[in-house]
């Protein structure tokens, strides 16, 4: 094995264990709506998942550790991922948002920039920003407080 065969099953553990998570999220409210569902295909593949293992995963009964990633920008569009996926269906549950900040504690966010975290990414989204601007509006939240 060479190493970047290395590099490429690493990433591709990564963003399975991504997700994963966002299967998980996308469970919250008891079924995976179709919305939800066109979302988890088209994120899985963008991950390097093939329609058999997005298949499996998805219909895989676990509890999964989630393990973020290192670098602000990584966590940050993990939490963007997540973020889209509660959105997909247009419908946001109280489980979905504690979902939301679960991970965002989970990935070091300080908990009094949590709410602030929160409301920037579903807002953002929902008004079709950048996730570049909204990373920007999070580092100005974060430094600003």
């Amino acid at each position: 094995m060479n190493f970047s065969d290395f590099i490429t099953d690493n990433g591709k553990r990564v963003n399975k264990e991504h997700f994963i998570h966002l299967i998980q999220v996308a469970q919250i409210d008891g079924k995976i709506s179709q919305p939800e569902m066109d979302f988890l295909l088209k994120h899985g593949k963008k991950f390097g998942l093939t329609d058999p293992e997005i298949d499996i995963l998805i219909k895989s009964e676990f509890k999964h550790h989630y393990d973020p990633p290192y670098s602000l920008n990584q966590k940050f569009d993990q939490l963007y991922n997540i973020a889209e996926m509660i959105l997909s269906d247009e419908e946001i549950t109280e489980g979905e948002i504690r979902a939301i900040k679960r991970c965002a504690i989970a990935a070091g966010f300080k908990d009094k920039h949590i709410d602030g975290l929160t409301d920037i990414l579903l807002k953002g989204i929902k008004n079709n920003e950048t996730e570049e601007s909204l990373l920007s509006a999070f580092k100005n939240h974060i430094f600003t407080d």
